[in-house]
């Protein structure tokens, strides 16, 4: 049950936890640069989990001359969060750098108990309502009612994946309301800072078979409370950028 709520309730305590954080306007950018960060809570906050005992370790460190955020998971879960509410119009982007030190042996994005990742990162966007049956909107008003807040809707994780192959898009095995789409695979870059960038509009099309609605949040996370294994990741800057 615990590793069902870590989806679950990920975008409703991302909705929750954190305030807008807006990076300098010369750059663009709607999430604030953890480069250009003093703290961890300079514009991101911790996303943790209920029954989840056993937390990430996040902080800023210097990488190479550049102040990037270094994850380090040990049977553990929790991230970083930041929201956002922008609507995506045509074409939104996300462009950031990472790194990690490992892929975890039995991770498997298609099981639920290899459903964990060195490195990922976590988009979440507003709940639409008319495209929900019945039993989903009667959960969201549960939900609703329990934590007095609205449970935001689909969700984009962008993962290192170890069997996946990169570019595939499968459904999280806890909910189909979340796609994990691989975007590195296994060892091959390991070690090395790898640079990504995706058109958010396109995946969720090519995810959900529709337009995306506003996007709610993103947040990055290192957790392998699966698994049971461990690894380091580090995140470089984060971009969100509206061409």
């Amino acid at each position: 049950m615990k590793h069902v709520l870590k989806y679950l309730l990920a975008p409703l305590i991302l909705a929750m936890a954190v305030t807008q954080a807006l990076a300098d306007s010369d750059n663009r950018s709607l999430i604030k640069a953890f480069s250009g960060m003093t703290s961890l809570e300079d514009g991101w906050e911790p996303l943790e989990f209920p029954k989840i005992e056993n937390h990430s370790r996040y902080s800023l460190v210097e990488h190479n001359g550049e102040q990037v955020v270094e994850a380090i998971t040990d049977n553990s879960a929790s991230g970083l969060i930041a929201r956002v509410s922008v609507e995506p119009g045509d074409s939104l982007i996300l462009r950031w750098r990472w790194k990690v030190s490992n892929v975890f042996e039995q991770g498997d994005a298609r099981k639920k108990n290899g459903d964990d990742y060195p490195a990922r990162i976590y988009v979440a966007f507003e709940f639409e309502p008319e495209e929900a049956g019945f039993f989903e909107r009667a959960k969201r008003k549960t939900v609703e009612v329990v934590f007095g807040e609205k449970l935001p809707g689909n969700a984009l994780n962008y993962i290192w994946a170890n069997r996946l192959p990169k570019g595939e898009i499968v459904a999280n095995p806890f909910t189909e309301t979340t796609m994990m789409v691989a975007v590195n695979s296994g060892s091959l870059k390991i070690g090395e800072w790898v640079t990504v960038e995706r058109d958010i509009v396109a995946d969720y099309k090519e995810a959900f078979g529709r337009e995306p609605p506003k996007l709610a949040g993103v947040a990055i996370m290192s957790d392998s409370d699966n698994t049971g294994e461990s690894a380091t990741a580090w995140y470089g800057d984060i971009e969100l950028i509206k061409p």
